[in-house]
């Protein structure tokens, strides 16, 4: 059996996503979204890591379910 780096990869980029995107929902209407037009970036961008970090996630468990269906 073969470790699959996109396991710890969607892993990492999910919960950094969920970080981001907590911290995003927690400063919305806040003055340091002034300097980036008054865009909320951490809420966009957690959200594309959680979307990212859920993608890999299920492409390691897909890969996992092939290497067991595969005889030996």
């Amino acid at each position: 059996m073969t470790t699959d780096i996109r396991f710890p990869i969607g892993l990492l980029f999910s919960i950094l996503g969920v970080v981001i995107t907590a911290f995003g929902l927690f400063t919305r209407g806040s003055e340091i979204y002034r300097h980036s037009l008054n865009i909320n970036i951490n809420l966009y961008t957690g959200a594309c890591l959680i979307v990212f970090g859920v993608f890999m996630l299920v492409m390691a468990l897909r890969g996992q379910k092939k290497d067991k269906a595969k005889p030996q």
